[in-house]
């Protein structure tokens, strides 16, 4: 069985138990370890990843990346996994699991940024990289065997070390023969994994996982699936195609193929992100107009920042509410010009705000943009004579917190902010 070292990549034999030259236990092996090529690479905890890096005083502590009492958890550790704490989960219920984590503001430019260094090294072994999200994507390594004087397997470990070394954080790696198994697989082996599913052990591998295990098979749709006699994917299997479209439609339909481990899905580094936006929870609701304009200053930088880093601009903004009774209002407003910068999406925001701050009470506000397409510059306004000098004082303000720190230019409304449950 073919295999190599994943820390010197030299070959390993079969049945060694370390390499023999380097000792490393860090081996793989595959019998189809030489002929995959569709890849998915996962970040490993990657927002608390970056600010371990960034203070080693953090090493071995639970950390957790998010903020607000009633906001939610945006990263964990491993150590804060320990005690069932996930993304995605409410603060307070985090904190109950364990008390005594230490809580990181997100810093969304700098992990923007990080991520970004990381897609450039997926791209530096393959054009075919289709980014999932910031900390994440699928590659296709097809034909790059004599590029790279290796197997695709062999260039991804590369490539793995390489993140390591030079940005300090881990990936987790999943090889397969396409996009459903190569996700499944990066979530096989985790942190800095590397987890392969081949051809010949597809059907094996997949016939006693649940219905739930595939993607997009949500708690309620499961639970409907179970109900009906279908709890593992072997069970879809036997029903076959006709009977799932026929009982569940495309879903059911889309479910039969994945319980065979087919997809035909292409790696499209073309694909079109739809939007980008940034919200947050408040620890208390609230009405008042000033206080609600506090919050959202700080998030229009935080998107700015984002799509800066990405050079990306939006021709639509959009105003995110959620009532106290969790009713949730959108407002739109198309711009005559694409826009990155945070002062045109709160001078927007802003007037969109006003129509909805009129009394009802709020427990979370958010800013996005869509309509996405790459930056050109700073476009001036004929009704606005101030708006290209601010967007100058915008880029310097931006040149400045890049060279001293994330501190060193702070506008007093985000002083306020900042000291506001």
């Amino acid at each position: 069985m073919d295999g190599f070292c994943r820390h010197c990549f030299a070959d390993a034999p079969d049945g060694a138990a370390r390499c023999p030259a380097c000792g490393s236990p860090r081996l793989i092996r595959h019998s189809e370890l030489h002929t995959l090529s569709i890849a998915h690479i996962d970040c490993d905890a990657f927002y608390a990843s970056i600010e371990k890096r960034d203070n080693p005083e953090l090493e071995g502590k639970p950390v957790i990346v998010g903020g607000g009492r009633r906001g939610v958890v945006s990263a964990a550790c491993y150590v804060a996994r320990t005690y069932g704490i996930h993304s995605a989960m409410p603060m307070f219920k985090a904190l109950k699991a364990c008390p005594h984590a230490i809580v990181i503001r997100p810093e969304g430019r700098k992990y923007s940024t990080e991520g970004k260094r990381i897609r450039e090294m997926m791209q530096d072994v393959t054009p075919l990289v289709q980014p999932v999200s910031i900390d994440e994507a699928f590659l296709d390594l097809t034909g790059t065997h004599r590029l790279h004087g290796g197997s695709p397997a062999l260039t991804l470990a590369r490539l793995q070390k390489r993140i390591h070394q030079e940005v300090g954080v881990t990936v987790s790696i999943g090889l397969s023969h396409n996009k459903f198994l190569a996700k499944t697989a990066s979530d096989l082996d985790k942190p800095h994994g590397f987890a392969i599913i081949g051809k010949a052990e597809t059907l094996d591998f997949l016939a006693d996982k649940p219905v739930g295990f595939v993607f997009g098979v949500g708690p309620s749709f499961a639970k409907k699936l179970e109900r009906d006699g279908y709890r593992t994917l072997a069970d879809i299997r036997r029903a076959g195609d006709k009977e799932l479209a026929a009982r569940y439609g495309e879903s059911g339909l889309r479910l039969a193929r994945l319980s065979r481990g087919e997809d035909t899905r292409a790696v499209n580094p073309e694909r079109e992100r739809k939007g980008v936006s940034s919200e947050t929870t408040f620890n208390e609701d609230l009405s008042d107009l000033a206080a609600l304009e506090d919050r959202l200053w700080p998030l229009c930088v935080k998107l700015a920042d984002r799509a800066k880093v990405d050079n990306i601009a939006g021709q639509v903004v959009t105003l995110k509410l959620k009532r106290a009774d969790h009713r949730i209002i959108t407002r739109r407003r198309t711009l005559t010009a694409p826009t990155q910068l945070a002062d045109a999406l709160f001078r927007v925001g802003r007037e969109l705000l006003k129509g909805e701050a009129t009394g009802p009470r709020y427990r979370l506000i958010g800013i996005g943009i869509s309509e996405l397409g790459l930056s050109t510059g700073d476009a001036g306004d004929l009704f606005d004579d101030g708006a290209l000098k601010r967007a100058a004082a915008e880029r310097a303000s931006d040149a400045a917190r890049l060279k001293f720190g994330g501190d060193a230019v702070v506008k007093g409304r985000v002083l306020r902010s900042q000291n506001k449950p």
